[in-house]
């Protein structure tokens, strides 16, 4: 039994039943610019790059519920975005247009650094009321609390929880309690902003088997078709299923299906390594054939990469590029360097020359990626020292690239981590 603290009233529970928490913070981007512009609250708020006057590239990383009211969407090109929700700060600097502002909203640019800044302070608080962490990323973790608490004030436990964070932190957050890291994801979701969903082991089948298959966790829209192809819309429907047609169809990812449909899920809440790569994405409001927009946005992407690494303290080996182009076809190329750097120039630089295969190809999206990381403090190796450079060719569809571990982010804030 850990020595951690509980709360008061807590009594020893059953080991085997095992308590996850995941805590998913609401619209975390546009959180923290509320916390700094606290009139934004209430307000539409889009989070993205590339709305700048004179700007036309760049994409939507959070929007506020408010603006979801509008049609934003993360991921949704900057363009797309702007024609659903207008700048109020247009409206205020004497736009013609018919608008009210109660047809605008507020954009903001990306600022990881302040957005990191406060993640640090949600973890901090997460550390102490749990033995175990898995941070998955900037705005959500997984948290096991089986010494902590006890299934019958599991939901006081984790009432406790959004409450720190809120009182000290400024921050909302959606938290899910399960016996299982799959039902727990699902169980933050439940309830968004804001949220608070308690499901115990002997209610996990009866709360699952209603929910679409989109919501099970790691099921991409892919996926999802294919199981309704089946006949299979909901979770019940996939947890009632003979598996064997799944396990044809998924191969092993059918059995976890079917698994993780009847609540069933034995991995356990394990603080996450350091990452293997950084990258960043953005999207073209429409597929872009002519080479100049694309390599003007390589050259974005290579930079915000690149400088990630750097505030990460991180070395690199790999510097990759990701093409999407219609209708959905994923391809990827990476250069491998003959020892670890930090050069920013050097990522922009492959990035632009892996492109040059995609000179005349429309595409959709694209992106930058630095792998195989070194954190360890080492000499930094010069621009000199990479040769012998390796170039993969293969190209990867976006089916091959759906895991059930790894599921496409759910609409409110676009993920911002590896795209491999």
């Amino acid at each position: 039994m850990s020595d951690g603290p509980r709360l008061p009233g807590v009594e020893d529970g059953d080991d085997e039943d095992r308590i996850v928490c995941h805590v998913d913070a609401d619209c975390f981007y546009a959180g923290c610019e509320r916390l700094r512009e606290p009139e934004l609250r209430g307000e539409p708020v889009v989070v993205g790059m590339g709305y700048e006057p004179g700007e036309t590239i760049g994409a939507v990383a959070t929007a506020s519920y408010e603006a979801r009211e509008f049609g934003v969407e993360s991921a949704d090109a900057i363009s797309s975005a702007l024609e659903a929700l207008p700048r109020r700060a247009a409206l205020d600097e004497g736009d013609e247009s018919d608008l009210s502002r109660a047809e605008t909203g507020y954009y903001r640019p990306v600022d990881m650094d302040y957005y990191e800044s406060i993640a640090a302070e949600v973890r901090e608080i997460l550390h102490d009321c749990a033995d175990v962490v898995r941070e998955v990323s900037i705005d959500e973790a997984y948290l096991d609390v089986t010494e902590r608490t006890a299934w019958n004030v599991a939901d006081g436990f984790a009432r406790h929880i959004k409450d720190r964070i809120r009182r000290e932190v400024g921050v909302t957050v959606s938290v899910g309690v399960a016996a299982s890291m799959s039902t727990a994801k699902i169980a933050s979701d439940f309830e968004k902003p804001d949220g608070l969903t308690v499901v115990r082991p002997d209610e996990t089948r009866e709360f699952l088997a209603p929910l679409a298959v989109d919501l099970l966790h790691g099921v991409g829209p892919v996926t999802a078709r294919e199981l309704r192809e089946m006949g299979l819309e909901t979770a019940g429907d996939v947890a009632t299923a003979d598996p064997e047609p799944l396990v044809e169809r998924f191969g092993e990812r059918g059995r976890e299906l079917y698994d993780r449909a009847r609540g069933e899920d034995d991995r356990r809440v394990e603080p996450k390594g350091e990452p293997k790569s950084f990258s960043r994405e953005s999207a073209f409001a429409e597929p872009v054939a002519d080479p100049e927009p694309k390599y003007d946005q390589i050259e974005a992407l290579a930079e915000a990469v690149a400088d990630r690494a750097q505030r990460e303290g991180a070395l690199y080996r790999t510097i990759g590029v990701k093409a999407v182009t219609p209708p959905y076809d994923v391809n990827t190329r990476e250069r491998s360097l003959s020892g670890p750097v930090d050069e920013p120039d050097l990522v922009a630089e492959i990035a632009r020359e892996l492109c040059t295969e995609f000179d005349d190809v429309p595409v959709r999206k694209l992106g930058v990626r630095v792998a195989n990381l070194e954190f360890a403090a080492a000499d930094q190796a010069s621009l000199d020292s990479w040769e012998g450079e390796r170039v993969d060719t293969t190209a990867e569809s976006a089916v091959a690239k759906e895991s059930i571990d790894e599921p496409e982010p759910p609409h409110g804030q676009s993920s911002l981590a590896d795209f491999s």
